[in-house]
């Protein structure tokens, strides 16, 4: 298998000493693909020599990009992956907030789906989704009183950033999510429904699942809330969107209209940025503003705090002492589990207001 084995530190370092720039970019598209391992390969080896970055699933059912490329072989780039003809004009998206550094090697994975969605299958039929809305028309359609928006990310995502009056699932999960939102909505499938994510793809199944479902009036925002931020901007429209749009890249999120919703799940400070704990071993995803980052190290509370200071071996002997713990707490949701996190002053954000 065809893969970087380079030290992670020596390509972050190589990634700062870049004397060029580099734009990242987002794409998916549902098709089907006899061999994915080969298919696989071939990306890898022409993107390789393009010196392109990201984070890419492949699966039979098609593809799903996160990609930092350099500047200068964009053009290259695009010629390449349109040329095969499945992916020929796929709608491409850019970064919002994009210094480059979104990404440090290139990783090419095969997936039994590029979005897992714990679902049985025939549960859905992605011949059958729901209406795609550009941004304009999204934009304009969410005021209507009769319209039920609803986010189908998950909770972590929501609560940095979101669309008025959106219904947001207090999910740790895509099938927790969309499960939430066909047993919440049972009775009100006449109405009209209308989804958004990030770039799109989880909105093809999600629509799809409720379709299935008996939902009669289903619509999608059109590449999700990236294209929605290009857009208004173009349009000089005020956002509809508040706050931060969470990514899945090292950035983990960009602001869109510049506004603070969420708070520090430390201190209670407006905030809006996601880290990871610096305890490698518990790797806890929550919400920290500087001020407790320097406090704390970069950790989720003083347990993590004095754990990162201890020897190797002294880690390894706590690590298998702390495994059931840290496995159940690898997303912050300590409003439901606050036995996991003491030190953490859980600061709930409410994400459907």
């Amino acid at each position: 298998m065809l893969e970087n084995r380079i030290n992670k530190e020596i390509l972050k370092e190589q990634l700062e000493n870049e004397t060029f720039k580099r734009r990242t970019i987002s794409f998916y598209k549902y098709f089907d693909i006899e061999s994915p391992v080969d298919f696989r390969n071939q990306l890898y080896k022409e993107w390789f020599d393009l010196t392109c970055f990201g984070r890419i699933y492949i699966a039979h059912e098609g593809i799903n990009a996160q990609m930092s490329v350099p500047e200068h072989n964009l053009q290259p780039f695009l010629v390449q992956l349109y040329a095969i003809a499945e992916l020929d004009q796929v709608p491409i998206k850019y970064a919002i907030e994009d210094d480059g550094k979104s990404f440090y090697k290139l990783t090419i994975k095969v997936r039994p789906k590029i979005v897992a969605d714990g679902l049985d299958h025939g549960s859905y039929d992605l011949s059958k989704v729901g209406t795609h809305l550009s941004a304009l028309e999204f934009h304009k359609a969410i005021s209507d009183p009769n319209t039920i928006v609803v986010d189908m990310r998950n909770h972590y995502e929501s609560e940095i950033g979101r669309f008025e009056k959106a219904y947001c699932p207090d999910s740790d999960t895509f099938k927790e999510a969309i499960v939430d939102v066909v047993d919440k909505f049972k009775d009100q499938k006449d109405k009209r429904f209308l989804l958004y994510c990030t770039g799109g793809i989880r909105c093809e199944k999600a629509s799809s699942y409720l379709i299935h479902n008996g939902f009669e009036n289903v619509g999608q925002m059109h590449g999700g809330i990236i294209e929605y931020a290009q857009q208004i901007k173009k349009l000089g429209v005020n956002s509809k969107f508040y706050g931060k749009n969470f990514v899945f890249d090292q950035r983990l999120g960009e602001s869109i209209d510049g506004q603070v919703i969420s708070h520090c799940h430390q201190c209670g400070k407006p905030a809006d940025t996601h880290t990871n704990c610096a305890n490698n071993d518990c790797h806890l995803l929550f919400i920290q503003c500087d001020e407790c980052r320097t406090k704390y190290d970069g950790c989720c509370g003083d347990e993590c705090k004095e754990i990162i200071r201890l020897s190797a071996d002294e880690r390894k002997n706590l690590r298998v002492l702390n495994q059931q713990k840290y496995a159940e707490s690898k997303i912050f949701k300590s409003w439901l589990r606050p036995e996991l996190r003491p030190g953490l002053s859980v600061i709930k954000s409410n994400s459907n207001e």
